[in-house]
């Protein structure tokens, strides 16, 4: 355990006692006699988070304050919170954890060092910290000595803020994540969910990296045998880490990363997958990950007595979750780094089943669906969500943006246009009809439609332009039947698809056109 030169008493932090930076096994050991979680029969360490099993959006803010405040895309998406409401809330938390244990853990933000974010996390909690540990990028030990935080994070999950002391929402219980970029501070309290600190820093690096001209972007990213980077967007549960997880190509990272002109970096140095009705057979890299030590579940189901899992449960929630180091995935790229992308998937789960399984789009039509960001939100990822709901999150991650939108897609844009990459549209959603009366898109479908674009087959292959739409279906894709291709002809009722599918297309035009003229209004979703 080394305990950086840089403690925390010059901020007001002592607690009970302090215990820094401890391996994985001591973090364990440590969680296990306080209660925080069971060791599963695999080796995993499992924690319950009820009754927040997923972030809670509606409780996040951003301090108002001089440096930061022209630059902040107000509105839903980031709360304003005075510095006075601010300043208290830090106080109790503060006050709070001195009257615990702590646990201190050092870590980096930011494969490529030129961007490179130190992080430090101070919790109540052991087992959090070492999510924070998989998730994040490792320092060498001989680095934490030395180690100065450029962004520190006070994590009290079981400290309940004050509406009227604090400015936050009337809720019970109460929670809030408020982020302040003067002071270069995250204060966390009313929620164990682990999710919150990881996306806390997502949120950080997407103020700080456009200024740098750095495109922070909420995706996967593998790299294939002949040095070609695919990038995969996508909300929660639409498939990033699932399809970027590939034998055939080594894995960058499966869902925060920066473009630079420099290449592709992961921010993180692990993953956070869901795991509800994981499959050995559909996915075995990560299903491999939950027999491995150290591995951090989250609300899965576990047998009293055997402590073995139950996958299928949707007991506590759907949105059971791993938290595991990337390298625990064997064909993981170590620099966390890649070259300039060749290829650009936009991965939605259409609740409607009206959009194609696989289309081209033009740059035009690229910008157009970043900007809209549409999917189904999946029950479980936000709280009161018990069922998939058509959804727009701008950029594919409109809780974790803070400038306006089109920052991020003027800097797409033009990344996209240097390097001529090739933007497509992968609907992971429904099929034969919506949410209810259509099936989920089979996987092996949607692998086989994600390698031939990789493998360079779909490139040349004939498009038609759907007559709603109007992005570029390709007429056919080696190891996927035709009639899939075309979303209109797995419906019964081919009016009623029609009908759907202009409903649909409405709703895109509406969010856009809110977007440009009403843009504090638009919805915060996101994984």
């Amino acid at each position: 355990m080394i305990h950086s030169k840089f403690g925390i008493q010059h901020i007001g932090l002592s607690g009970i006692r302090q215990t820094w930076n401890p391996s994985p096994a001591t973090t364990i050991e440590m969680a296990l006699q306080h209660g925080e979680g069971h060791l599963t029969s695999g080796g995993a360490f499992l924690a319950v988070t009820s009754p927040f099993t997923g972030r809670s959006p509606q409780d996040k803010w951003v301090v108002k304050e001089p440096s930061s405040e022209d630059k902040v895309w107000w509105g839903k998406v980031n709360q304003p919170m005075s510095l006075d409401h601010y300043a208290r809330l830090e106080q109790d938390i503060k006050a709070y954890l001195n009257t615990k244990e702590l646990y201190v853990r050092d870590l980096y933000a930011c494969a490529d060092q030129r961007h490179r974010l130190n992080v430090r996390l101070i919790s109540e909690n052991a087992w959090h910290t070492l999510f924070a540990y998989n998730q994040f990028i490792r320092p060498y030990q001989a680095d934490l000595a030395d180690f100065e935080p450029g962004f520190t994070i006070l994590h009290a999950p079981e400290f309940h803020p004050d509406p009227s002391r604090h400015g936050t929402r009337k809720a019970s219980p109460s929670a809030a994540v408020v982020i302040n970029f003067a002071a270069r501070t995250v204060l966390i309290c009313g929620t164990r969910y682990a999710g919150e600190i990881k996306k806390s820093i997502f949120t950080v690096l997407n103020y700080l990296l456009p200024n740098k001209n750095v495109l922070p972007m909420h995706c996967a990213a593998n790299v294939g045998p002949m040095g070609d980077t695919a990038l995969f967007f996508g909300l929660s549960g639409t498939g990033k880490t699932t399809l970027s997880a590939d034998h055939k190509r080594g894995l960058i990272g499966d869902d925060e990363h920066g473009w630079s002109d420099a290449g592709i970096f992961n921010f993180e140095g692990g993953c956070y997958a869901k795991v509800i009705r994981l499959s050995p057979e559909a996915e075995p890299e990560i299903y491999a990950t939950l027999s491995q030590f150290g591995t951090v579940l989250e609300n899965v189901v576990l047998d009293n007595d055997t402590h073995e899992l139950d996958l299928d449960s949707e007991e506590i929630t759907e949105n059971t979750r791993a938290a595991y180091p990337i390298h625990y995935i064997p064909n993981y790229v170590a620099t966390g780094m890649g070259g300039q992308p060749r290829n650009v998937l936009f991965l939605t789960a259409d609740a409607f089943g009206v959009l194609p399984p696989v289309a081209k789009l033009t740059p035009e039509q690229a910008r157009f669906y970043f900007l809209s960001g549409y999917t189904a939100k999946l029950a479980g990822t936000e709280r009161g969500v018990t069922e998939p709901q058509a959804t727009f999150s701008t950029c594919f991650g409109a809780p974790f943006m803070v400038h306006y939108p089109t920052i991020y897609a003027d800097l797409l844009e033009q990344r996209l246009a240097e390097h001529k990459a090739t933007v497509w549209l992968v609907n992971t959603g429904w099929s034969g009809g919506p949410y209810g009366v259509g099936q989920r898109m089979k996987i092996s479908h949607t692998r086989a439609m994600v390698t031939a674009i990789l493998d360079g087959r779909l490139r040349d292959i004939p498009t038609e332009a759907h007559p709603i739409f109007g992005i570029h279906v390709p007429t056919h894709v080696p190891g996927v039947p035709g009639d899939v291709l075309n979303p209109r002809n797995t419906w019964k009722d081919k009016e009623a698809y029609d009908q759907k599918a202009r409903e649909l297309w409405a709703q895109f035009e509406k969010n856009y056109d809110q977007l440009v003229n009403n843009p504090s209004g638009v919805s915060s979703a996101g994984g």
